[in-house]
């Protein structure tokens, strides 16, 4: 026999002397009764039954915040299936921030668009209580997709530079913006379930590390309320329902240089008469391979990625110059210092060594900060989505050698901020490719085959959303 307390709604009883009663409802051995109870046996009840109800209702339990409907759901799927078939590009997302800005418009939010030219931020206030800033990048990436999906993007646009690019959201932006649009939602319509204020920010131009500098430097600090805590989520290649993230260094720093070498141009069938930048160039991409394996400790962490090597236009002409592109990824300051300053004494050394003209340039194009998660706020984001998920699906996992700008937000108002991984691959797939050792095969972000499966990603995103939102706007102590 099982008996099973669903709901406990409080009654006047009129008919017993103006003794206060109870009302239960509950599933006995599967069939629905109501019953009434007195008050001094409630208060029995409540000394035994209370304490495994605040067990389930640990801090971060967003019982009061309802997840997302099916209705709702399915709405957001075809809001994802738009945003992925029109990506656009960094600083071109007007389409997208359009459709942000009409939703949050639509559901009550104080809505400021072209913040940092094109970025929106939605503001929603709810009384006395924390302010919370959720953030969702938007921009896509320069290159063509390869997923085969029928939701594919197939769009091409003209750089500034006149060079025509496909576009693809190959970095999973598309499913962040449907994050937000419906955890705001579902925040909106629920208004008597938490206190507070929220700010949703969909920004632009992450993947260039330009977009939240370009907010903050449209005086975002100053337009808008200072938030309590900075939260943000990234679809990364984990299994598709599973959460993941750690206290302190998560995403690692980035620094982006173009490394200009000059040679003498001539005829290819006489070299001796010219100096061959791309041989200095294909020497430095070799030597460079050496700066993380034998100038920094094993203890240390170091990324060092020559992405491009440009020079010349025909079989036969030796060009005047080659232009390097290199990417570094460090979690440690000295670390970061060491590997930049090792680059520019190989290159140079490379050109003097070449019998180069005039030293090479260097341009310092971009630069992403460290993602430190803040470690209270981290614990309460954990124990939120813990609770709100099955208790199973919230990993603690390693630091990531990614790069985002989502830091930029906390340093501006100097508070804490929590950024964490949703896994968008299919569970199927990921396990079979882990019991045949092949997990470097499946796509993962920037990958033309990378995009994450609908379900159950949509669902635990916003679900993830929700909990750590609601854990600072709705109490945990009392109901809100």
């Amino acid at each position: 026999m099982r008996v099973a307390f669903r709901t406990l709604d409080y009654v006047e009883d009129i008919t017993s002397k103006g003794r206060c009663k109870y009302q239960a409802y509950a599933f006995w051995n599967g069939m629905a009764r109501r019953f009434s109870i007195p008050a001094m046996l409630l208060a029995l009840l409540v000394l035994f039954c209370v304490p495994s109800a605040i067990a389930q209702n640990t801090p971060g339990n967003q019982t009061a915040l309802p997840g997302p409907s099916e209705d709702l759901l399915g709405q957001l799927e075809g809001i994802y299936k738009d945003l992925h078939a029109n990506p656009e590009l960094a600083f071109q997302e007007e389409r997208t921030a359009g459709i942000a800005a009409d939703w949050l418009n639509d559901y009550g939010y104080e809505v400021t668009e072209e913040v940092g030219r094109t970025g929106v931020v939605g503001v929603l206030r709810n009384g006395d209580g924390p302010t919370v800033l959720l953030r969702a990048d938007m921009d896509a990436l320069p290159m063509a997709e390869n997923t085969g999906l029928p939701y594919a993007s197939d769009k091409t646009v003209t750089r500034e530079s006149g060079q025509t690019t496909p576009v693809a959201h190959s970095c999973g932006h598309d499913m962040h913006v449907t994050w937000l649009m419906g955890a705001a939602r579902i925040l909106a319509e629920n208004t008597d379930q938490w206190n507070g204020t929220v700010l949703a920010v969909f920004q632009p131009a992450e993947e260039t590390g330009e977009g939240a500098r370009a907010m903050i430097e449209d005086g975002m600090v100053d337009r808008f309320p200072a938030p309590d805590v900075v939260l943000g989520q990234h679809v990364l290649p984990m299994p598709a329902g599973q959460v993941g993230t750690r206290s302190g260094a998560f995403l690692s720093m980035s620094d982006t240089m173009e490394v200009t070498l000059f040679g003498r141009g001539g005829h290819g069938s006489s070299p001796g008469t010219t100096v061959d930048p791309v041989v200095m160039g294909a020497a430095s991409v070799m030597r460079l391979q050496s700066v993380v394996s034998r100038e920094i400790g094993m203890s240390d962490d170091a990324v060092v990625t020559v992405g491009s090597l440009q020079a010349g236009s025909k079989a036969n002409i030796i060009p005047e110059k080659a232009v390097l592109k290199i990417n570094t990824r460090t979690y440690d300051e000295q670390v970061r210092e060491t590997v930049l300053s090792s680059i520019k004494r190989i290159i140079r050394a490379e050109a003097t060594a070449s019998g180069a003209p005039k030293p090479p340039a260097f341009d310092m194009q971009g630069h992403f900060p460290l993602t430190l998660n803040d470690d209270e706020a981290t614990r309460k984001v954990v124990d939120a989505v813990d609770a709100r998920l099955d208790g199973q699906s919230v990993k603690t996992i390693g630091r990531q050698s990614a790069s985002e700008d989502f830091s930029v937000f906390a340093r501006a108002w100097d508070v804490p901020s929590v950024y964490w991984a949703v896994g968008g691959i299919d569970r199927e797939s990921y396990a079979k490719a882990r019991k045949a050792g092949e997990m470097n095969e499946l796509p993962s972000n920037h990958s033309p085959e990378f995009a994450p499966v609908i379900d159950p990603t949509l669902r635990v995103g916003v679900e993830a959303m929700l909990a750590a939102a609601g854990s600072w706007l709705t109490s945990p102590d009392e109901e809100p």
